[in-house]
């Protein structure tokens, strides 16, 4: 129930004039694709309307639309087959469509919709007002001449109004009528062309009574229940075009004759030698050839922490070079690097989510024909009675469909989000998509990643105390001239032990390998046990530096990655409440499984990559969990996407954050529990308001059917029914419910002992 960029903002949205052939994209299996953005679908009924459209098109093996992205999918076979069509097909519906192009983007549909939107309430609100004032003159006895003048000024401000702030409900409706289907804005716009068409009828007949203050106050409630929705829907955006952005756009290649050339990224092949620079993102997957540096790799594990790469190692697309230049020889490019199927995973995973049918949707399926039943038996039963008196009859249809317009319908759900929307940052948590909330009251299973989520995902010094201090300021000396995330860590455990770092000259990074300089008349490396010259340790599970001062004993620095201060007294919440609790995380199994044992979470597994971390997920979907996903890096953001719900850290990855529904602050994992809570609220809420919608119905709709109530009176009726759905949503706002069960004590859980989960 929520209006479109094309029915109030139409210049945001222009239709696409350029040659569509260039977006068509030839896999192996000889399939074409087509990839769409739609700014105008904006409500699941739209899935099915346009599906049913595209698939007329005889040529389409598979149509599909995404609603969270607003786009559309489309592949065939035939070669002849003109993709123009699709386009075409999509405008006979008022969809504007254009290729998916981070180029093409630079319009904010959301923002543009928002203010157009507003200012449709603003303008309905304006003349709302205006037209009232007008009518209590007439209510208070203006006859002849002069409440005809009054209603005619009263036409001049309310059709205008109707006509500009009644285009959301009408295209939809156009829309749904067409496609053989029904929704919400059919009645809607029945009752608000009725009441302005009658009482321009009654105007030119000098009739005593108009009710163009019933069309215009109709509008109102109603424009300001959508923009409420609106303001919950327009949070979500699509995290793909971020994802797209790793890619570079170019890169430099080395040539047959050894000379450096930059070429575009989609001219880029397997077998071509790429230059990767310090600081560079890669373009492509490929192997190492020559060089060595140490890579960010959060891309594929979530892992902030860089890896050292030499001759022989793989490297993928996004991924970052952090310290010297790389040969990289390509193995996959375009559509085929790992980047891109991380993209395929994303939108397969938000097409899956998009087909989620909100509380609110499914009612309307059933509302809204019966409106329409009800009138017509109404205006059949008036007609029989009256021996064929239109005016009577319609009227009294009239009043059936204001009295019974879906108003208080319409702001049952979104009035009660907007208020948990308050309450939940209150407490440290931002719900960008309304539909979150019902996911969230249904939530049977949480699965968290590690790194960044139960962790802070800042490493720390462990027992700095039990370091000398003379290694430690040398340490943090060295430690100054790098941006390694440990070596902050270092000058960060100086500083809380009141160090100043040593004075070490001619500090030098080594990619790969660590840092050297001189300390007085010594010579000292930090770094890898291997660039120090001491033995390795394999059982050691966390990240370790090693520093050596001249020809003196060694000293390592091992770190660990701080758990979040609640994280055990979350994980106790969550299973207080019959939650199932899993880790999935792409770090180490040594460092998983201590994370485990450290906040009580029985099941987890380690090492895994995006696509696998989505097959846990939609596998664990398949027997009819409610999974919520909680994590933070480029790796989850498909996990994320395909989770029934999914939250995010603020400290996420922008890509993270933009594939969860819900965003939480600070180092606390609090905000988790307090929005399993209050989305228990918020559903138990919604349904009362649905229930005091329909009791309103019950009891009014037999009065304007046996004619006892005007046009007028039942949008008074109907706007009072509003105002009950509000002041009962903002019930929720008051409560101070405690996160915690009284009736279940803490449980204590440490006689288990942490499993890994089968791969």
């Amino acid at each position: 129930m929520t209006c479109c960029p094309t029915d109030l903002a139409p210049d945001a949205t222009e239709a696409f004039s350029g040659n569509i052939q260039q977006w068509v994209r030839l896999n192996p299996a000889g399939l074409r694709t087509l990839e769409l953005i739609v700014p105008g679908i904006c409500e699941p009924s739209h899935i099915q309307i346009i599906e049913k459209q595209l698939k007329r098109l005889a040529e389409l093996e598979t149509a599909r639309v995404n609603l969270s992205r607003k786009g559309v999918s489309a592949t065939w076979r035939h070669e002849g087959f003109d993709p123009a069509r699709i386009l075409q097909e999509l405008m006979v519906l008022g969809f504007v469509s254009r290729p998916i192009d981070p180029s093409l983007s630079g319009v904010d549909d959301d923002a543009l919709l928002s203010r157009a939107l507003l200012r449709a309430v603003a303008v309905s609100g304006f003349a709302a007002a205006n037209v009232m004032l007008l009518s209590v003159s007439v209510w208070s006895g203006a006859e002849g001449a002069t409440r005809d003048l009054f209603h005619w000024i009263s036409a001049a401000i309310a059709l205008p109004t109707v006509a500009y702030a009644g285009r959301p409900f009408f295209r939809s409706a156009v829309r749904a009528v067409s496609s053989g289907q029904m929704n919400m804005d059919v009645p809607i716009s029945l009752a608000v062309c009725l009441a302005a068409l009658m009482s321009l009828f009654e105007t030119f007949n000098h009739g005593e009574t108009a009710y163009f203050d019933a069309s215009v106050t109709l509008l109102f409630f109603l424009l300001t229940g959508r923009y409420l929705d609106h303001l919950m829907r327009a949070r979500a955006r699509s995290a793909i075009s971020q994802m797209l952005s790793l890619a570079s756009t170019s890169a430099s290649i080395l040539g047959d004759d050894g000379i450096a050339r930059e070429i575009p990224a989609d001219s880029l092949g397997a077998g071509m030698t790429m230059l990767i620079a310090a600081g560079e993102r890669l373009a492509a997957d490929g192997i190492v050839a020559k060089g060595e540096s140490e890579i960010e790799r959060s891309v594929v594990t979530g892992e902030t922490l860089p890896v050292v790469v030499r001759p022989g190692s793989q490297v993928l697309a996004g991924m970052l070079n952090l310290t010297g230049p790389l040969h990289v020889k390509i193995s996959a490019a375009g559509q085929d690097t790992f980047l891109s199927e991380v993209v395929s995973l994303l939108s397969m995973a938000e097409q899956n989510r998009s087909r989620y049918v909100r509380l609110a949707d499914r009612l309307a399926r059933v509302y809204s024909p019966a409106v329409h039943v009800i009138a017509g038996l109404a205006l059949g039963g008036w007609l029989w009675r009256t021996g064929g008196d239109w005016h009577t009859s319609l009227m009294v249809a009239m009043a059936v469909l204001v009295i019974t317009c879906p108003c208080a319908l319409g702001l049952a759900v979104p009035a009660v989000h907007v208020v948990a929307s308050s309450t939940l940052f209150r407490r440290g948590a931002m719900i960008k998509d309304g539909a979150a909330l019902e996911k969230l009251a249904s939530v049977d299973t949480v699965i968290f990643d590690k790194t960044g989520t139960l962790t802070l995902g800042r490493p720390r010094l462990i027992g700095p105390a039990q370091i000398s201090e003379e290694a430690l300021a040398v340490a943090a000396g060295l430690a100054q001239a790098s941006r390694h995330p440990l070596s902050k860590a270092i000058c960060d455990a100086a500083r809380e032990r009141d160090l100043v770092p040593a004075s070490v000259e001619a500090t030098q990074e080594h990619p790969g390998r660590g840092l050297s300089g001189r300390y007085g008349s010594e010579d000292v490396k930090m770094g890898s046990r291997a660039w120090c010259g001491i033995a390795a340790d394999g059982s050691q599970a966390f990240p370790e530096f090693a520093l050596v001062i001249g020809s003196r004993s060694s000293t390592v620095f091992t770190f660990e990655d701080q758990l979040r201060p609640d994280a055990r007294k979350t994980v106790d919440e969550l299973k207080n409440r019959g939650i199932e609790v899993r880790i999935l995380s792409g770090d180490r199994a040594a460092a998983v499984r201590h994370a485990a044992v450290a906040v009580g979470i029985e099941m987890w597994q380690a090492e895994m990559t995006p696509k696998s971390k989505l097959e846990h997920l939609e596998a664990l979907k398949a027997t009819g969990r409610k999974v919520l996903m909680v994590g933070d890096g480029l790796n989850d953001a498909p996990a994320l996407a395909a989770g029934t719900t999914s939250m995010a850290p603020s400290s996420a990855t922008d890509i993270g954050r933009t594939a969860a529904d819900t965003v939480f602050f600070g180092d606390s994992l609090s905000p988790i529990i307090a929005s399993l809570d209050v989305s228990k609220n918020a559903e138990r809420l919604s349904l009362q308001n649905f229930l005091l919608a329909a009791g309103y119905n019950l009891l009014a709709v037999p009065i304007a059917a046996a004619g006892l109530a005007s046009p007028l009176i039942a949008a008074i009726a109907m706007s009072t029914s509003s105002i009950i759905v509000i002041a009962n949503s903002l019930r929720l706002g008051m409560e101070r419910r405690s996160f915690a069960r009284s009736t279940v004590n803490s449980r204590h859980t440490g006689s288990w002992v942490a499993k890994e989960m089968p791969a």
